[in-house]
């Protein structure tokens, strides 16, 4: 496995005094760390996790966004129970999102299963980037994703100011 801190702190939960540095000066995130230590409790269990590279670990009030490799995301949306023990890890809930996507598949990895119609951004006057995605579907009571959260990941980890439309209105 790849990790953002040293294979060794990972697995040890423990960091040398480089990854501690790097942790200090703003480099690596306390998520960084936990989330590397996370996955290398899961691995030394779960064989599939052993292939995988975490690129990086941002936590936004209890929300854990994991930065991954395409792959490894494939893998765990194809495992439910991987998923699960990788959600009991975590304090909040986890988000996948691939690592070095554009603001677009960004969008469509926080909402996955549901389908993401259109993604289209516009300039104000003002110079402020405004950002509409628009979901298949009907929202329902019962939609599974909070869409309230997304928009607040987006605005802290891409800097969108972002709305929220359904296909088929209320």
């Amino acid at each position: 496995m790849k990790f953002p801190i040293c294979g060794f702190d990972a697995k040890n939960s423990v960091l040398c005094p480089q990854c501690e540095g790097r942790v200090n000066d703003g480099t690596l995130t306390q998520a960084d760390v936990d989330a590397s230590i996370a996955l290398a409790s899961i691995a030394k269990t779960t064989n599939e996790i052993d292939g995988f590279t975490l690129h990086s670990c941002k936590e936004f009030d209890g929300n854990y966004v994991l930065y991954l490799a395409k792959n490894d995301i494939q893998a765990i949306r194809q495992s439910r129970t991987m998923y699960k023990r990788l959600q009991e890890q975590f304090k909040g809930k986890i988000w996948l999102v691939e690592a070095g996507e554009t603001d677009r598949r960004f969008i469509e990895d926080l909402f996955f299963p549901t389908r993401i119609l259109s993604v289209n951004s516009v300039w104000t006057p003002d110079e402020v980037r405004k950002t509409k995605a628009v979901v298949s579907g009907k929202w329902t009571p019962r939609f599974p994703i909070d869409t309230k959260k997304v928009v607040f990941i987006v605005k802290n980890a891409r800097n969108l100011d972002i709305e929220i439309e359904f296909e088929d209105k209320r």
